[in-house]
């Protein structure tokens, strides 16, 4: 299994150790990815998306231990939530840190997913750091399912495409999205 995208992901790790921008695939669709610590590339990434800071960007994770470093206090609920999930699952929380203060809401929330598909969970691993996961499209067109339908304004504007599942047609969904709050209450932002 890894011999296949080993290189890919050596190359990726530095170009993003670099600073650099990818285009890989995760859990869900095609993301364009960065060091969710590197303020430079984080902002990089909203102009390649054409979109405004102030939006938040989600980041991947390749273990539930990781999502300890990048948040404050991590609700009781959430470790249940990752446990019994069977299919992507995005989790907003709040007090974020140790992250590029840019890819946060502007309430200081971030939403982290830990990947359990093949090649990002090992990116996210061999990286040692979040990895910012936001669709590769511009920001108003629609999200590529594969990456055939990746732009190619999209493709030229990123440091470095993984080749691994590049041949792949499906159209895997895009995450479930759940918002924990103070005190625990959860709200389902997208099913």
């Amino acid at each position: 299994m890894m011999g296949d995208f080993r290189e890919d992901i050596k190359r990726a790790c530095e170009v993003m150790q670099k600073g650099g921008i990818i285009l890989y695939p995760t859990d869900t669709i095609w993301g364009i990815g960065c060091d969710a610590t590197n303020e430079e590339a984080v902002k990089r990434v909203y102009e390649i998306k054409k979109r405004a800071d102030s939006k938040a960007m989600l980041v991947l994770v390749d273990s539930p231990v990781k999502v300890d470093f990048y948040v404050k206090d991590v609700p009781a609920v959430a470790w249940d939530l990752i446990d019994f999930t069977t299919k992507p699952l995005t989790i907003i929380y709040d007090g974020a840190r140790n992250l590029a203060p840019n890819l946060l809401a502007e309430d200081g929330s971030v939403g982290i997913r830990v990947t359990a598909e093949e090649f990002s969970k090992q990116l996210c691993f061999r990286f040692r750091k979040a990895i910012v996961s936001t669709s590769a499209n511009v920001s108003g067109q629609p999200s590529p399912g594969c990456f055939a339908e990746v732009s190619d304004e999209i493709k030229q504007a990123v440091d470095y495409i993984v080749e691994y599942r590049q041949e792949e047609t499906a159209r895997p969904k895009p995450s479930s999205i759940i918002k924990l709050g103070k005190g625990g209450e959860v709200k389902i932002i997208r099913e």
